[in-house]
């Protein structure tokens, strides 16, 4: 009989610390129910202390989930697991997670201390959360580079004191995967009551080693891995979800499974791209554009021949759809309605599919063809319908040996403003314009375009980051007009200082 690998998802937590990648409220909520129907076991929410937002995502996606585990992350501090405890009051199976450094750098140069006092710091956090709830995570933070004699001793004394599930983090991405493996078996072999305890790995991908390190967790005894969609996470990220179910689910031999509805995987990874704007590479395992893609001869003569020959996964085993529908300015909302579902978007609100389908014509007269991604911005388009800074118009006059002219008309709080300006090229003469109605003291700081796929009518994307009274603020736009998507991401970044 198989071993059970339980799936904690941290996309909303830690995932959500990339810079630019925050999501709102509602976003959460929908992204909890694609992970509930993924089937992963833990959603780790928020740190409800942080901020009345993360606060309040707990408490809504506690209400809007029903058979996972949702989890609140604390430090060892008794305020925070009392937040933590209140955001949980609606979750049907709620865990505090608590935790505190115990690397020999944490101790002294993050906490100016010793390891008897982390140690007993820590065995009071979890007890302290043991009067709240009966499920409660313990992490070591900086446990890859913590020495294993001292990293059991915490595990021993916080188990005794009530933890439940014991994280092992490789917070800085260090370990090399045979370094992680032995970590975990030690722990097996030196600590008196690890069974009555579940090891849990989080690993970062600093060195490219995230997947493979958890991996090594999982075969020396871990049976929790702490993951997110599309390995988003801070720094160069954290381990994959997907890549963990599909190397266990290739490998049966391995003898571990999961609960994870693999078919799930695809949309939800293309919802998360999409709601933190945070693009997917395309060679990236599983999940990439080219994961599937063959260009090399001798790989397509193979994969003619015989699909197995260069491909170890059914791309229907990650929900890759296959049907050939394909949307043009005749396609009707039915098929717009399906290529939404197909990419994690359930639409249930016919107000609201018909708002998009009005925008989704108006793309499709501009594009010979509507791709996924179209369908995801459209989605997500009226995302902007609550700023108080909105577009009006936008004309650009640009060419070689001319110098470029624009004029740009925006709607602040109901009020209507025009303007023009010349710059060194559409862009900058766009933003020149924008910035005489907008009297703020901003500086562009990143530009960067992206195009979805590969025709030159597609729709382009902007990121930009601007500074704006020593803070950066992080900017997103799409359009099949660069210059207008370059204003709209500006115009994004303005309107989030205004809300802050």
């Amino acid at each position: 009989m198989s071993d059970r690998l339980y799936i904690f998802d941290t996309t909303l937590r830690d995932g959500e610390q990339v810079p630019g990648c925050q999501l709102n409220t509602v976003e959460k909520i929908q992204v909890a129910k694609q992970l509930e129907l993924l089937g992963v076991d833990v959603i780790e929410a928020g740190f409800p202390i942080s901020s009345p937002g993360d606060f309040n995502s707990v408490v809504e996606i506690s209400k809007a989930v029903t058979w996972p585990t949702i989890c609140a992350l604390t430090r060892a501090v008794e305020k925070d697991i009392d937040v933590a405890a209140e955001s949980l009051k609606y979750a049907k199976h709620k865990r505090i997670h608590t935790g505190i450094g115990t690397s020999d750098s944490h101790i002294k140069y993050k906490f100016n201390s010793n390891r008897e006092d982390i140690l007993e710091r820590a065995v009071r956090a979890v007890a302290y959360a043991k009067k709240y709830v009966d499920d409660v995570e313990f992490y070591a933070e900086d446990a890859g580079r913590t020495d294993n004699e001292y990293l059991a001793r915490v595990v021993e004394a916080v188990i005794k004191a009530g933890a439940t599930v014991v994280n092992i983090p490789d917070t800085t991405g260090y370990c090399l995967p045979n370094e992680y493996g032995e970590k975990i078996k030690y722990l097996k072999e030196h600590v008196d009551n690890i069974d009555k305890a579940i090891i849990s790995t989080h690993c970062h991908n600093d060195l490219g080693m995230a997947t493979a390190n958890t991996l090594e967790g999982v075969l020396n005894g871990a049976r929790q891995v702490e993951v997110t969609i599309n390995g988003i996470g801070e720094r160069a990220g954290n381990t994959s979800l997907e890549e963990i179910a599909m190397i266990l689910k290739c490998h049966k031999n391995i003898g571990i499974d999961t609960n994870i509805n693999t078919r799930k995987i695809y949309p939800i990874s293309r919802m998360v791209s999409s709601l933190m704007n945070m693009p997917v590479q395309p060679n990236k395992a599983i999940v990439g554009r080219n994961a599937f893609a063959h260009s090399s001869g001798i790989h397509q003569d193979g994969v003619l021949k015989n699909v197995q020959t260069y491909e170890i996964i059914n791309p229907k085993d990650i929900g890759l759809d296959n049907n050939e529908i394909v949307l043009t300015a005749r396609s009707g909302r039915a098929a717009l309605r399906y290529r939404l579902e197909v990419n994690g978007v359930d639409i249930k609100d016919e107000e609201t599919l018909d708002k998009i389908y009005k925008q989704f014509l108006v793309l499709a007269d501009k594009k010979k063809e509507i791709t996924d991604d179209d369908v995801l911005m459209l989605a997500g388009a009226d995302r902007t319908a609550n700023h108080s800074v909105k577009l009006d118009y936008l004309q650009v006059t640009t060419g070689k040996g001319v110098r470029s002219v624009a004029s740009i008309g925006l709607d602040i709080a109901g009020q209507k403003f025009e303007e023009c300006s010349t710059g060194n090229g559409p862009v900058d003469a766009a933003i020149s314009a924008l910035k005489r109605i907008v009297r703020k003291q901003m500086t562009l700081k990143e530009f960067t375009i992206q195009a979805i796929s590969k025709g030159s009518d597609d729709v382009g994307k902007v990121h930009m980051q601007v500074e704006y009274d020593g803070q950066i603020y992080y900017g997103f736009g799409a359009n099949t007009d660069i210059v207008t998507a370059s204003v709209e991401a500006y115009i994004d970044c303005i309107n989030k200082f205004r809300v802050k």
